[in-house]
């Protein structure tokens, strides 16, 4: 079962302490991506199921879909990119939120010749700032949120870039697009309560063979 600790934060009044001992892979487009239970390799695994788009930031996605057309796949270029039905959720910055299709077991997004979100890429070869475009819930993965804490998504472990001991927290791999998408007021709050979390870790000792 989850644990939480307190956030001094007027929106987030909780955050899951995992967020602070779990470790996540930094760079994952120079990993390796695997299914961790069946010991398969999947390039961009967490993307398989395609993700959660505010309006906003769906309407901000077509409004990039010329450039977007000449990086996707001939087939993924000419579908429709999300799904039709708007879903309501409070949560989300627009109140309402539809999901990208998929293709071929993936993110339509996924469908260009390279690794990686196809509009992460087209930000960075017409240099135009990816924020509020690309989904705010796939920049915080394995990150999440409900209306109060800020908690780890449930597939997080689903793959091998939540099991390198050596990378960093998945606090640390997410504490600027946290302050980008909620402010600096969270990563303020979330910092005190890593001090805490951290202070009642066991220490770890060097073994010495």
């Amino acid at each position: 079962m989850a644990e939480y600790v307190p956030l001094d934060h007027p929106r987030f009044h909780l955050a899951e302490r995992d967020l602070f001992v779990r470790r996540l892979v930094a760079d994952c487009m120079t990993h390796r991506c695997r299914m961790h239970e069946e010991d398969r390799e999947l390039l961009d695994a967490c993307c398989q199921y395609g993700a959660d788009v505010d309006i906003g930031e769906r309407d901000r996605i077509l409004g990039h879909a010329a450039q977007l057309r000449t990086l996707l796949r001939p087939e993924a270029r000419n579908m429709p990119w999300f799904t039709p039905e708007e879903h309501v959720d409070p949560d989300f910055p627009s109140g309402r939120y539809v999901r990208t299709q998929k293709f071929r077991g993936g993110c339509v997004f996924l469908a260009h010749d390279g690794r990686g979100c196809a509009i992460h890429r087209a930000s960075i070869e017409a240099s135009w700032d990816f924020h509020g475009v690309k989904p705010h819930v796939c920049r915080l993965f394995p990150l999440s949120y409900t209306d109060d804490t800020i908690v780890v998504s449930d597939d997080y472990p689903d793959y091998s870039c939540a099991h390198d001991d050596t990378a960093p927290t998945m606090y640390r791999v997410g504490r600027d697009t946290l302050a980008a998408i909620f402010g600096d007021d969270l990563v303020v709050a979330m910092d005190a309560a890593e001090a805490a979390v951290l202070a009642a870790e066991p220490a770890r000792l060097r073994v010495v063979r």
